[in-house]
Protein backbone atom coordinates (compact mmCIF):
# COMPACT_ATOMS: atom_id res chain seq x y z
CA UNK A 1 0.00 0.00 0.00
CA UNK A 2 1.25 3.48 -0.88
CA UNK A 3 0.34 6.12 1.70
CA UNK A 4 0.34 9.92 1.44
CA UNK A 5 -0.57 12.73 3.81
CA UNK A 6 -1.73 15.79 1.87
CA UNK A 7 -0.98 19.16 3.43
CA UNK A 8 -1.12 22.66 2.03
CA UNK A 9 0.56 26.02 2.31
CA UNK A 10 -2.63 27.58 3.62
CA UNK A 11 -6.39 27.24 3.83
CA UNK A 12 -7.83 27.14 0.29
CA UNK A 13 -4.50 26.10 -1.23
CA UNK A 14 -6.42 23.33 -2.98
CA UNK A 15 -5.66 20.22 -0.93
CA UNK A 16 -8.99 18.58 -1.70
CA UNK A 17 -8.72 19.43 -5.38
CA UNK A 18 -5.28 17.85 -5.62
CA UNK A 19 -6.19 14.90 -3.40
CA UNK A 20 -9.22 14.14 -5.57
CA UNK A 21 -7.15 14.35 -8.75
CA UNK A 22 -4.57 11.99 -7.23
CA UNK A 23 -7.31 9.50 -6.37
CA UNK A 24 -8.69 9.71 -9.90
CA UNK A 25 -5.17 9.31 -11.29
CA UNK A 26 -4.71 6.18 -9.20
CA UNK A 27 -7.99 4.79 -10.48
CA UNK A 28 -6.92 5.50 -14.07
CA UNK A 29 -3.90 3.28 -13.46
CA UNK A 30 -6.06 0.44 -12.21
CA UNK A 31 -5.34 0.99 -8.52
CA UNK A 32 -7.81 0.70 -5.69
CA UNK A 33 -7.76 3.86 -3.59
CA UNK A 34 -9.17 5.50 -0.48
CA UNK A 35 -9.35 9.12 0.66
CA UNK A 36 -9.59 9.97 4.36
CA UNK A 37 -10.46 13.39 5.78
CA UNK A 38 -9.94 12.85 9.53
CA UNK A 39 -11.47 16.14 10.60
CA UNK A 40 -13.62 18.59 8.65
CA UNK A 41 -15.08 21.87 9.85
CA UNK A 42 -17.88 23.50 7.91
CA UNK A 43 -20.46 20.74 7.56
CA UNK A 44 -24.13 20.58 6.67
CA UNK A 45 -26.74 18.24 8.14
CA UNK A 46 -27.83 15.40 5.87
CA UNK A 47 -31.34 14.46 6.92
CA UNK A 48 -31.33 11.27 4.86
CA UNK A 49 -28.35 9.76 6.67
CA UNK A 50 -28.70 11.84 9.85
CA UNK A 51 -25.02 12.84 9.65
CA UNK A 52 -23.02 16.02 9.27
CA UNK A 53 -21.43 16.05 5.82
CA UNK A 54 -18.55 18.14 4.50
CA UNK A 55 -18.17 18.90 0.80
CA UNK A 56 -14.42 18.19 0.76
CA UNK A 57 -14.91 14.81 2.40
CA UNK A 58 -17.74 13.98 -0.02
CA UNK A 59 -15.35 14.64 -2.92
CA UNK A 60 -12.79 12.25 -1.43
CA UNK A 61 -15.50 9.65 -0.88
CA UNK A 62 -16.73 9.98 -4.49
CA UNK A 63 -13.17 9.61 -5.86
CA UNK A 64 -12.40 6.52 -3.75
CA UNK A 65 -12.67 3.02 -5.17
CA UNK A 66 -14.26 1.18 -3.56
CA UNK A 67 -16.24 3.78 -1.63
CA UNK A 68 -17.12 3.29 2.01
CA UNK A 69 -19.74 4.87 4.25
CA UNK A 70 -19.32 8.60 4.86
CA UNK A 71 -18.17 8.23 8.48
CA UNK A 72 -15.30 6.01 7.33
CA UNK A 73 -14.03 8.81 5.05
CA UNK A 74 -14.66 11.59 7.60
CA UNK A 75 -14.96 10.43 11.20
CA UNK A 76 -15.02 13.92 12.78
CA UNK A 77 -17.42 16.34 11.10
CA UNK A 78 -17.93 19.73 12.76
CA UNK A 79 -20.63 22.19 11.79
CA UNK A 80 -18.93 25.62 12.21
CA UNK A 81 -16.73 26.68 9.30
CA UNK A 82 -13.92 27.84 11.57
CA UNK A 83 -10.59 26.51 12.84
CA UNK A 84 -11.12 22.85 13.82
CA UNK A 85 -9.92 23.17 17.40
CA UNK A 86 -12.29 26.09 18.03
CA UNK A 87 -15.20 24.30 16.33
CA UNK A 88 -14.48 21.21 18.42
CA UNK A 89 -14.43 23.25 21.65
CA UNK A 90 -17.77 24.85 20.77
CA UNK A 91 -19.26 21.40 20.24
CA UNK A 92 -17.64 19.95 23.40
CA UNK A 93 -15.55 17.53 21.33
CA UNK A 94 -11.95 18.18 22.42
CA UNK A 95 -9.36 17.06 19.89
CA UNK A 96 -6.07 15.24 20.44
CA UNK A 97 -3.65 13.26 18.30
CA UNK A 98 -4.42 9.99 20.07
CA UNK A 99 -8.15 10.61 19.85
CA UNK A 100 -7.92 11.42 16.16
CA UNK A 101 -5.92 8.26 15.49
CA UNK A 102 -8.56 6.23 17.32
CA UNK A 103 -11.39 7.85 15.36
CA UNK A 104 -9.59 7.12 12.08
CA UNK A 105 -8.97 3.42 12.66
CA UNK A 106 -11.65 2.24 10.23
CA UNK A 107 -10.32 4.52 7.51
CA UNK A 108 -6.69 3.73 8.18
CA UNK A 109 -7.48 0.01 8.00
CA UNK A 110 -8.74 0.16 4.42
CA UNK A 111 -6.73 -2.29 2.32
CA UNK A 112 -6.18 -0.47 -0.97
CA UNK A 113 -3.28 0.13 -3.34
CA UNK A 114 -3.26 3.91 -2.84
CA UNK A 115 -4.26 5.54 0.45
CA UNK A 116 -4.24 9.25 1.19
CA UNK A 117 -5.12 11.34 4.21
CA UNK A 118 -5.98 15.00 3.75
CA UNK A 119 -5.18 17.46 6.51
CA UNK A 120 -7.03 20.68 7.33
CA UNK A 121 -5.68 24.11 6.50
CA UNK A 122 -1.88 24.33 6.65
CA UNK A 123 0.83 22.32 8.39
CA UNK A 124 0.45 23.77 11.89
CA UNK A 125 -3.33 23.87 12.26
CA UNK A 126 -4.00 23.35 16.00
CA UNK A 127 -5.82 20.37 17.47
CA UNK A 128 -5.57 21.82 20.97
CA UNK A 129 -3.28 24.18 22.89
CA UNK A 130 -0.35 21.74 22.72
CA UNK A 131 -0.80 19.64 19.57
CA UNK A 132 -1.22 20.37 15.86
CA UNK A 133 -2.00 18.38 12.74
CA UNK A 134 1.77 18.21 12.22
CA UNK A 135 1.90 15.96 15.31
CA UNK A 136 -0.84 13.81 13.79
CA UNK A 137 1.13 13.56 10.52
CA UNK A 138 4.20 12.55 12.54
CA UNK A 139 2.32 9.59 14.03
CA UNK A 140 1.05 8.61 10.58
CA UNK A 141 4.63 8.67 9.30
CA UNK A 142 6.20 6.87 12.27
CA UNK A 143 3.54 4.22 12.87
CA UNK A 144 1.87 3.84 9.47
CA UNK A 145 4.63 4.82 6.96
CA UNK A 146 2.92 7.82 5.38
CA UNK A 147 4.86 10.30 3.25
CA UNK A 148 4.00 13.97 2.75
CA UNK A 149 2.76 15.80 -0.34
CA UNK A 150 2.69 19.60 -0.15
CA UNK A 151 0.06 21.49 -2.15
CA UNK A 152 1.23 25.01 -2.95
CA UNK A 153 -1.59 27.43 -3.66
CA UNK A 154 -0.02 29.61 -6.34
CA UNK A 155 -0.68 33.18 -5.24
CA UNK A 156 1.26 36.16 -3.93
CA UNK A 157 3.21 35.00 -0.87
CA UNK A 158 3.27 31.31 -1.81
CA UNK A 159 7.07 31.08 -1.86
CA UNK A 160 7.36 32.06 1.79
CA UNK A 161 4.51 29.73 2.80
CA UNK A 162 5.93 26.82 0.81
CA UNK A 163 9.48 27.10 2.08
CA UNK A 164 8.40 27.53 5.70
CA UNK A 165 6.20 24.44 5.39
CA UNK A 166 9.02 22.48 3.81
CA UNK A 167 11.44 23.53 6.54
CA UNK A 168 9.16 22.20 9.27
CA UNK A 169 8.34 18.98 7.41
CA UNK A 170 11.97 18.11 6.77
CA UNK A 171 13.08 19.20 10.26
CA UNK A 172 10.63 16.63 11.66
CA UNK A 173 12.42 13.88 9.75
CA UNK A 174 9.44 13.25 7.48
CA UNK A 175 9.69 12.30 3.82
CA UNK A 176 8.44 14.94 1.40
CA UNK A 177 7.38 12.74 -1.51
CA UNK A 178 6.53 15.65 -3.78
CA UNK A 179 4.72 18.94 -4.21
CA UNK A 180 1.98 20.23 -6.49
CA UNK A 181 1.62 23.74 -7.86
CA UNK A 182 -2.10 24.51 -7.77
CA UNK A 183 -2.93 27.67 -9.70
CA UNK A 184 -5.71 29.25 -7.64
CA UNK A 185 -5.25 32.90 -8.70
CA UNK A 186 -5.60 33.52 -12.45
CA UNK A 187 -4.37 37.09 -11.97
CA UNK A 188 -1.16 36.18 -10.16
CA UNK A 189 1.78 38.12 -11.58
CA UNK A 190 4.92 36.29 -12.73
CA UNK A 191 3.51 32.81 -12.29
CA UNK A 192 6.37 31.18 -14.21
CA UNK A 193 9.04 32.98 -12.21
CA UNK A 194 7.41 31.93 -8.95
CA UNK A 195 7.08 28.34 -10.13
CA UNK A 196 10.70 28.23 -11.28
CA UNK A 197 11.91 29.46 -7.89
CA UNK A 198 9.83 26.88 -6.05
CA UNK A 199 11.04 24.11 -8.31
CA UNK A 200 14.64 25.04 -7.54
CA UNK A 201 14.15 25.30 -3.77
CA UNK A 202 11.64 22.62 -2.81
CA UNK A 203 13.65 19.48 -2.10
CA UNK A 204 11.18 17.09 -3.68
CA UNK A 205 9.90 16.45 -7.21
CA UNK A 206 7.06 18.53 -8.60
CA UNK A 207 4.20 16.11 -9.22
CA UNK A 208 2.39 18.54 -11.48
CA UNK A 209 0.80 21.90 -12.09
CA UNK A 210 -2.96 22.11 -11.81
CA UNK A 211 -4.25 24.97 -13.98
CA UNK A 212 -6.86 27.42 -12.81
CA UNK A 213 -9.95 25.43 -13.69
CA UNK A 214 -12.96 26.10 -11.45
CA UNK A 215 -15.38 24.53 -13.93
CA UNK A 216 -13.48 21.26 -14.50
CA UNK A 217 -14.01 17.97 -12.71
CA UNK A 218 -11.05 16.20 -11.11
CA UNK A 219 -11.15 13.40 -13.69
CA UNK A 220 -10.57 16.00 -16.44
CA UNK A 221 -7.30 17.13 -14.80
CA UNK A 222 -5.42 13.86 -14.24
CA UNK A 223 -3.11 14.59 -17.18
CA UNK A 224 -1.69 17.52 -15.18
CA UNK A 225 -0.46 15.41 -12.27
CA UNK A 226 1.53 12.26 -11.59
CA UNK A 227 1.70 9.94 -8.65
CA UNK A 228 4.92 9.94 -6.60
CA UNK A 229 7.57 7.58 -7.96
CA UNK A 230 7.06 5.17 -5.08
CA UNK A 231 3.50 4.54 -6.28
Amino acid sequence: MHKLFITGTDTDAGKTRVATILLQKAQSQGLTCFGLKPIAAGCEWNSATEEWHNDDALQLQAASHPQQGYHCHNPIALAPAIAPHIAAELESMPLSVSGLIDQCQQGLAQEVDFHLVEGAGGWLVPLNNQQTLADFAQVLADDYQYQIVLVVGMKLGCINHALLSQQLILASGLTLAGWVANHIDPNMSEQEANFDYLQQHIQAPCLGRVPYSPNHQAIELIEHIQLPRSV
